[in-house]
């Protein structure tokens, strides 16, 4: 399992998230299921202390809010 930070906009609103699955496309793809309609992107650089994590989550998912 990976971790990686999403970036999420609508329009002039940004906030940053997690997401948690097998790969990065994963990642990406569970971050616009959870954000319909808005702009999801990988943050880089990605940072190689977090990017790896165990199974917590089983079948991945969206970790949480990281920054306003």
């Amino acid at each position: 399992m990976i971790k990686i930070a999403i970036e999420v906009r609508s329009g002039a609103a940004r906030y940053q998230g997690a997401s948690q699955a097998e790969n990065i496309e994963g990642a990406l793809e569970i971050a616009k299921r959870y954000n319909p309609g808005k702009e999801c992107k990988v943050v880089f650089p990605i940072d190689p202390e977090v990017f790896f994590v165990g199974d917590d989550l089983g079948r991945g998912g969206v970790v949480g809010k990281i920054a306003a």
